[in-house]
């Protein structure tokens, strides 16, 4: 599943540069994370790099955007194919 910015964020771009895949980009007023390149960073272990340096626990997982390992590997694979 792909993650989501939810209301409480602050815009701080904390999350910004962690993206490995160019998913989060400033919105209004809250950032956004697009869900087409959301990987959930499964190329890097499966550890959200956006997580642990959001300073108020704003990115959490996005329901209407449930994937499983194989189908997240799949999408990462096409992401970086691209480069």
């Amino acid at each position: 599943m792909s993650l989501k910015i939810n209301n409480e964020c602050i815009a701080c771009d904390a999350c910004l540069e962690e993206c490995p895949n160019g998913a989060i980009e400033p919105g209004d007023p809250i950032y956004e994370i697009d869900p087409d390149l959301c990987t959930e960073c499964i190329e890097h272990g499966g550890e959200p790099q956006c997580v642990p340096v959001c300073p108020v626990d704003a990115i959490v997982p996005d329901p209407d955007n449930v994937e499983n390992a194989k189908e997240l590997k799949l999408k990462s694979e096409f992401i970086h194919k691209e480069e």
